[in-house]
């Protein structure tokens, strides 16, 4: 197995660790940043604001996945972080929450967009995409912290699993012998949808670019990672159960937003009509100022092209040579006719 840490020392008594956890997640938020940028300035905005963003995103969304992991814990009954509250801080050793990063770090968007008067609408179609390729980058970890895996199987691509970091039902190592007993590698699946559903959504928004009015791509965003991770949450045992039934907790909020996503769509294309909704726009709302740039260029190209053609018509006129004037020649005088009676006639 690989080791969680990369490497670590000792700084005026305080121990620096870096970890494979740490470097993986930083990893996918920074590729799912660039791959934002693009997106963002193929819809016309400045798509360098998303690493502003970033700085208010990424703590917010940290802390939200850290809190709703915690929650999640204490719902299925552990006493983990309840006996040692520290513990909710060590951060390092792993525990996020893909639901709790997702909320507060929505909410540190949107404020940030609404305090820099930017299209809400625009940039979560543009980090939709970006969103899958992030988390299918940061998987990996898991697999290194031997965390977020499945039942026991018998599949070729079935992974070991230390007994130190055994769930409780699967602890007894004479029925799941350490040598033989493999699991469902979770993460992988999960990664592998992920990436697959990115290329699926930016497909999506340039094959019908025309169609994909504000909102939409969030909108099938929100239908395929409900459903993708419902469907993986079939494979996680490590997840608490709603009572006696076999939905959990992460199963239910996932097939709400899969809802969401369909009601969302609906209303988007006219399909279903909401009070609410009534105003929604057709259009994404560039920054004014991003359209007063692009003007101005044009009339500053449009006024050095009059320039140049003046200037152009001034070299022309200038090698146009002076006319030279002819002499009139004298004519002679010759004795007036007296009108005939014809030519009297017709006058």
């Amino acid at each position: 197995m690989i080791d969680p840490i990369i490497f670590q020392f000792k700084l005026f008594g305080v121990d620096i660790i870096l970890r494979w956890y740490g470097v993986l997640v930083m990893l996918g938020a920074v590729a799912g940043a660039w791959l934002a940028e693009r997106e963002i300035r193929r819809r016309g905005e400045n798509g360098e604001a998303i690493w502003d963003a970033m700085v208010w995103v990424l703590p917010a969304g940290i802390f939200g996945a850290r809190l709703w992991y915690v929650m999640n814990n204490i719902l299925g009954g552990s006493t983990y972080y309840t006996d040692t509250p520290s513990r909710i801080f060590n951060i390092p050793e792993g525990g996020l929450h893909f639901f709790g990063g997702l909320l507060f770090g929505a909410a540190a968007l949107y404020f940030f967009l609404k305090n820099n008067k930017m299209d809400f609408w625009l940039f979560l179609d543009s980090i939709a995409p970006a969103v899958f390729i992030g988390q299918a980058l940061a998987r990996p970890a898991n697999y290194i912290n031997q965390e977020l895996y499945g039942q026991p199987t018998n599949l070729p691509w079935g992974i070991p699993i230390d007994a130190g970091h055994r769930l409780a039902q699967y602890a007894n190592l004479s029925l799941f012998p350490v040598e033989t007993t493999r699991f469902h590698p979770t993460f992988a699946y999960e990664m592998i949808l992920n990436i697959l559903l990115a290329l699926l959504l930016l497909w999506l928004s340039r094959q019908y670019v025309e169609r994909m009015k504000p909102g939409a791509i969030f909108s099938i965003w929100l239908i395929f990672a409900g459903l993708a991770r419902a469907f993986i949450e079939f494979f996680r045992p490590d997840q608490p159960l709603i009572g006696d039934t076999f939905v959990t907790y992460s199963m239910f909020v996932s097939l709400l937003m899969a809802v969401a996503g369909v009601v969302m769509l609906l209303v988007r294309f006219g399909k279903l009509q909401l009070a609410f909704a009534q105003n929604w726009e057709e259009d994404y709302q560039i920054k004014p100022v991003e359209k007063k740039v692009r003007s101005s260029t044009r009339v500053k190209s449009a006024m050095a092209e009059d320039v140049s053609t003046y200037d152009d018509e001034e070299e022309d006129e200038e090698e146009i040579p002076a006319p030279v004037k002819k002499k009139t020649p004298v004519k002679k005088k010759t004795a007036a006719k007296k009108p005939t009676a014809k030519r009297k006639s017709s006058e």
